[in-house]
């Protein structure tokens, strides 16, 4: 067993599913308690029963402040009083909410198959389907188990190079794969809030000191949307324009006594630049709108899981989403959300997307069901692939053991 190898396991052992999913589990059960003697008054519909009226004038209503509100009897009351428990027992379990959670699991199904495209389209057809099944779901399972800035890219470099894929292609291939995922991102930012605008998508208050400066939730995004744009717009020069001139640019920077610690790694990011600007130069124009067009089919059923599931959630007769642009506001708030997971040091942002969920959606979740939904959020799009990652390591390690050995034994095939 090489170095590699060894290494590869130890990253994703199955031992270490149990932290992210403690993590996971822990934040919800917390939300799920902090909800179960939750109240919030709701208004009666005209000749329906009300118990509860407000007993002060001139303020603020505030639907879950029981001080603002006394029982009245016969029915004379304008709202009732609800709790975890009754929203509960009114969600429509029938067909309405099984519609949404197959629509949701679809939604990632779709999520992964275009993901499979389109690491076939980057490798050039090399992967079969059964293959690039393998590649996305450990590269998946290695992002689980790895903080929300580290990814799995380093893995994912060595899980291409073990399925046959030359090492200068797979460094190519990742970087590409991380350039696109960017590009989405930085184009939809632009698209949703034109759509939707500023004005109500941070509602979480976090702080966050860096150098001295205290940024509130917005400054994180916007921060955080800044040095994406200028690490893509970097890395798009350094592919198709000058990649030794970006590297020699990086080198320099990093010669600075504040960023000097982080001087080797930048040296082989430099390397990877120059490695993936020979493997990608020349390309046809039919590879990157497959790409392009594959990234964005992913993307976009991972975001729409959660309207999906808001819908299944949801109150049939009263429902806190009722049209498309509350949908495309579920979407500019996800990509909020997104930076904020991105920038979390626990294993797959385990307990910190939970957090945030609950903070950026509970808007559009009947009252008391956050904690219940951000669950099976988590189920649905994250947990998955923690078990399926562990299934599928060992028999590929097998299988592409095998594969090696015949490669080295007739390497013309």
């Amino acid at each position: 067993m090489s170095i590699k190898e060894k290494d590869l396991i130890r990253k994703l052992s199955p031992k270490r599913i149990i932290w992210p999913v403690l993590l996971g589990l822990g934040v919800v059960t917390l939300l799920l308690v902090s909800n179960l003697n939750d109240v919030r008054f709701e208004p009666v519909g005209a000749g329906m029963c009300g118990d509860y009226i407000r007993s002060g004038e001139g303020e603020l209503i505030d639907v879950s402040d029981e001080d603002q509100w006394e029982p009245v009897e016969n029915c004379e009351g304008t709202h009732i009083k609800r709790t975890y428990k009754d929203t509960l027992g009114d969600i429509d379990w029938g067909w309405h909410s099984t519609l949404w959670l197959v629509m949701a699991l679809l939604a990632m199904v779709t999520r992964d198959l275009a993901y499979m495209y389109r690491i076939r389209v980057l490798t050039d057809f090399e992967l079969s389907w059964k293959r690039s099944f393998s590649v996305i779901m450990l590269w998946e399972f290695a992002s689980a188990l790895s903080p929300g800035i580290v990814g799995g890219s380093g893995v994912a470099m060595f899980i291409l190079n073990r399925e046959g894929i030359k090492l200068g292609k797979s460094t190519a291939i990742v970087l590409v794969s991380a350039l696109l995922d960017e590009l989405f991102y930085i184009t939809m930012v632009i698209v949703v809030l034109v759509a939707v605008g500023t004005s109500s998508l941070f509602p979480v208050s976090m702080q966050l000191t860096l150098f001295g400066v205290t940024l509130g939730t917005q400054g994180v995004f916007w921060l955080g949307y800044i040095f994406i744009f200028l690490m893509t717009t970097a890395i798009l020069i350094g592919i198709f324009a000058a990649p030794r001139s970006l590297k020699y640019l990086l080198l320099q920077i990093f010669r600075l006594p504040v960023l000097r610690r982080w001087r080797y790694q930048v040296i082989e990011v430099g390397d990877d630049i120059i490695t993936a600007s020979r493997e990608l130069r020349g390309k046809p124009f039919k590879y990157w709108a497959k790409a392009f067009g594959a990234t964005y089919a992913s993307w976009t059923g991972r975001y729409w899981v959660v309207n999906f599931l808001i819908l299944a959630f949801a109150n049939p007769s009263n429902p806190l989403v009722t049209n498309f642009a509350d949908h495309m506001f579920i979407y500019a708030r996800q990509l909020v959300m997104w930076v904020i997971m991105l920038i979390s040091p626990t294993p797959g942002s385990a307990g910190v997307a939970e957090f945030a969920f609950s903070g950026f959606l509970s808007e559009f979740i009947p009252m008391g069901l956050v904690g219940a939904l951000a669950l099976v959020w988590r189920f649905v799009s994250y947990y998955p692939y923690l078990f399926i990652g562990a299934v599928v390591l060992p028999r590929w390690l097998k299988s592409t053991a095998k594969a090696k050995k015949k490669r080295m034994e007739d390497p013309e095939n």
